[in-house]
């Protein structure tokens, strides 16, 4: 008998499997298949809020029992792990070395494979891209059990298909991560921030400025009317680069401990989002940032909806969280501003929706130039679509 997902944040009182290692991994997968069973893979939950609920499944395979450290070669600077531990366990399991990735749910206790198949990154992806970028290998079952594995736990070349591409952003639609390794980076000694309140316009000339610079900021980032510019390495470093940096734009504060952290804590919170908002990610051209930013603002107001905007600069990479007002606002802002993205050549990725907002604009716009080739992997992998049901609809 289904039992249907109607809280998307929520799977209480859906059967459940937690594997704990690759064979019962594997055995549920099959098991599933064998009975045609929808599935719906499930790690911390951090992100089942992203993209179209999902449709009713029968089983849902929580991935957190996969969670021991398989292999860790500091020399290498490799680590390979069970899909289902938690990053910051990972992180302090590290020795002077970390995973540089600082997605704003790892607090929440996000794990390696949903961190994957989320294809989720923060502001460190301006360095070092999002969690795919760091993989070197992974294993996955597929939806008829089917084992896959791509890459190894050395750092070259592979033949093959790249499954850990295929598998960033999935959103667990073709398989179930089961093993990742990943490269891993010495942990800076120390970081500074250099604030500079600014508005958004000005934020993308400042940024270009810094980063044509040989200052080398790992991080650049307009939150809360200010451009969080962040420097790490050494503790002389981070302050003479940071110093630097004030000196080229002719303001701003150094930022280090406790108002470092609340900086950048107040930037993850907004990307989180809480209960009653509808959050949106969107990719874009980042010199287009003051243009959609000068958007949202003309429709929050007209249809009676707060909004608030944070935004990789350097990268283009934009968060809006939508407070107050309607569904119907909500609804209306989404539509209007996600079809503007989307005529530019962008994207926009729903991570959060008020209850309703769903009732007045799609989850997801208009299907890609690339949707027949997503339809045409989903049916190779997943032919009876069993996986996620609904969770890429209507493209596939």
């Amino acid at each position: 008998m289904s039992s249907s997902v109607s809280d998307r944040t929520s799977t209480d009182g859906l059967p459940t499997v937690r594997p704990a290692d690759l064979a019962q991994a594997r055995d549920t997968m099959r098991d599933a298949a064998r009975a045609g069973h929808r599935v719906l893979v499930r790690g911390a939950g951090t992100a089942q809020s992203w993209g179209a609920p999902v449709e009713p499944v029968d089983v849902v395979v929580d991935t957190t029992g996969l969670d021991r450290l398989v292999a860790y070669n500091p020399a290498d600077m490799t680590v390979a792990v069970g899909a289902g531990m938690a990053m910051a366990d990972l992180q302090d399991r590290l020795e002077g070395q970390r995973v540089a990735l600082d997605a704003a749910r790892i607090p929440a206790g996000a794990t390696v494979g949903g961190l994957l198949a989320t294809g989720d990154g923060g502001p460190l992806r301006a360095s070092y891209g999002t969690l795919r970028d760091l993989v070197i290998g992974v294993t996955v079952v597929l939806a008829d059990g089917t084992v896959a594995r791509s890459g190894g736990h050395v750092i070259k070349n592979v033949a093959g298909y790249d499954l850990t591409k295929l598998f960033a952003g999935s959103l667990g639609s073709f398989g179930l991560v089961v093993e990742v390794v990943l490269r891993v980076h010495p942990r800076p000694e120390a970081s500074r921030t250099l604030a500079v309140p600014c508005p958004v316009t000005e934020a993308v000339r400042a940024a270009g400025v810094v980063l044509s610079s040989p200052l080398e900021p790992v991080a650049v980032d307009w939150h809360d009317d200010r451009l969080l510019v962040r420097f790490e390495g050494t503790t002389a470093g981070a302050v003479a680069r940071a110093d630097k940096a004030r000196e080229l734009l002719g303001s701003g504060e150094v930022l280090g401990g406790d108002t470092e952290e609340a900086a950048w804590s107040g930037l993850a919170a907004l990307v989180r989002g809480e209960e009653g908002q509808t959050v949106l990610r969107a990719g874009t051209r980042p010199d287009q940032l003051p243009e959609f930013a000068g958007l949202l603002g003309t429709l929050a107001e007209r249809h009676g909806v707060s909004a608030a905007l944070t935004a990789g600069v350097g990268v283009g990479v934009t968060t809006v969280a939508l407070t107050g007002g309607s569904p119907a606002g909500h609804g209306a802002v989404l539509d209007g501003w996600r079809a503007r993205v989307l005529a530019a050549g962008g994207s926009v990725t729903v991570h959060r929706a008020a209850e309703g907002t769903f009732e007045v604009a799609p989850a997801w716009g208009p299907a890609p130039a690339t949707a027949p080739l997503l339809r045409s992997i989903k049916q190779r992998l997943d032919a009876d679509h069993r996986l996620a049901p609904g969770r890429f609809a209507p493209w596939f």
